[in-house]
């Protein structure tokens, strides 16, 4: 059996794992270091990798920004940033037809600027939104559907532990893909809002109008919003921004996770301040957040061990090779494996998809010619994966979105959110077409800032 027909062969059991309900953190380390072993023949030499690869793996400085990150993402749900951000955008925009709708999807994408998780916003800003949604008439399948589709926001407006994730397996820079992320994320914000008004025009029962808030009450609730204005900025423009002007010679302020450290302080601080952070509720950020994190590492050393797996059999390699030599066109190439994110990313985390499937995909990515550099390539792919992949999370029957929702809304069938959901499904597949076709949207805030 060659390398190839092993890692084939290893990646079906694994997945036949995955689907059988295995963690897919164990179900990756056990399918890899079995692998190895047959690979290498000896149990003390796999042992012995292990070890290395154990070492390699958590010694790693750039895996400190994701608890960092998580903790940013619980203090900022702790201490009522949702509820405030909500309001603003609630008095802003309610009096329009299915206005309160549309404000709940900035409200998301202000909080996935502060939280970074897509399960986490949708969770949150489902508790905060859907009474008031409901208690305005809007339909439980519009109100359900926005809230789904908008928490996917989280994780695509920076910080992003995904992005994070992904730079590190392709050693490009975590700033310039945080940079990269901030136009898809605003066109996906906007995206969702002109289907909430395209949605109330078809089916006009299913949202209603307010009455116009006074502009002194809007500019008091707006000036509420002000600690996620600030540590956003703080946190992106610490780590982005050129700071030569304030400092010679300091292109930037704070490294990714120095800013990640600086975003998670300035949250617990104001936590404390509005009195949303008492010290249970500190705890229990502490608490989650290691959780998460260990969660989050048992993936990431379970793909690990594969990954290393692969490079034994050197299958990325190879099928790299086949693909060039198959003549296919690149964009042919790209839409199957975008394809594929979208099936895999209705059944599994995004973090596991990426995890899994970008030592494989990325090679082949990296020998097909798009007209642009390898870094170019590399930054633009890594954001339509994490796209497609989010388009999963809300994509019936299985979209874990969906069921985060249904759990808040426990008394509306999910059949209604399943139909409410589906025109933002659209709206992000005719997203993906978009920065498909026009790289340069995706790119052109990198390239204007480095």
């Amino acid at each position: 059996m060659t390398g190839l027909e092993l890692a084939l062969v290893a990646f079906a059991v694994m997945l036949l794992a995955i689907f059988l309900r295995v963690p897919i953190g164990v179900a990756m380390f056990a399918t890899g270091f079995i692998g190895t072993w047959i690979v290498l023949g000896r149990p003390s030499a796999t042992l012995s990798q292990m070890k290395t690869l154990t070492y390699d793996t958590f010694s790693s400085y750039s895996l400190s920004i994701v608890p960092l990150f998580l903790l940013m993402g619980q203090f900022a749900t702790k201490s009522g940033m949702s509820a405030a951000l909500f309001n603003a955008a609630s008095d802003w925009l309610g009096h329009r037809k299915g206005g309160v709708a549309m404000a709940a999807v900035g409200a998301c994408a202000g909080f996935g600027a502060v939280c970074g998780s897509s399960l986490a916003t949708a969770s949150t800003m489902g508790q905060v939104a859907l009474p008031e949604m409901r208690k305005r008439g809007y339909s439980d399948a519009l109100s359900t559907g926005v809230l789904a589709a908008g928490g996917t926001l989280g994780i695509l407006i920076p910080p992003s532990v995904i992005l994070v994730i992904y730079a590190i397996l392709t050693e490009q820079n975590i700033v310039k893909m945080f940079i990269a992320a901030l136009i898809p994320g605003i066109l996906a914000a906007l995206g969702y809002m002109l289907t909430v008004a395209i949605y109330v025009r078809v089916r006009p029962d299913a949202a209603t109008m307010a009455e116009r808030a006074p502009m002194a009450h809007r500019l008091q609730t707006l000036i509420k919003i002000w600690p996620v204005v600030v540590i956003f900025g703080l946190v992106m423009g610490g780590i982005a921004a050129d700071w030569n002007w304030f400092k010679p010679g300091v292109q930037a302020l704070f490294t990714p996770t120095e800013g990640a450290a600086v975003g998670a302080v300035a949250t617990g601080i104001y936590g404390v301040a509005s009195g949303g952070l008492n010290w249970r509720g500190f705890l229990d950020s502490i608490l989650e957040t290691a959780q998460a994190s260990a969660l989050i590492f048992l993936i990431i050393f379970g793909a690990q061990v594969f990954n290393s797996f692969l490079a034994f059999t050197q299958a990325p390699q190879q099928m790299a090779e086949w693909v060039t030599l198959q003549g296919f066109a690149p964009i042919t190439i790209l839409i199957a494996m975008l394809v594929c994110y979208l099936v895999f990313g209705c059944v599994m985390d995004s973090l596991s998809m990426i995890l899994l499937t970008i030592p494989i995909f990325f090679p082949i990515i990296e020998v097909l010619d798009f007209g642009m550099t390898v870094e170019q390539t590399a930054i633009w792919f890594g954001i339509l994966a994490l796209i497609v992949v989010e388009v999963g999370l809300i994509t019936p029957p299985v979209g874990m979105n969906l069921f985060i929702i249904n759990q808040v809304a426990q008394d509306v069938p999910m059949g209604q959110t399943y139909r409410g959901v589906l025109p933002f499904v659209f709206s992000d597949l005719i997203r993906v077409v978009i920065l498909v076709a026009f790289p340069g949207i995706t790119l052109w805030l990198v390239g204007v800032m480095f």
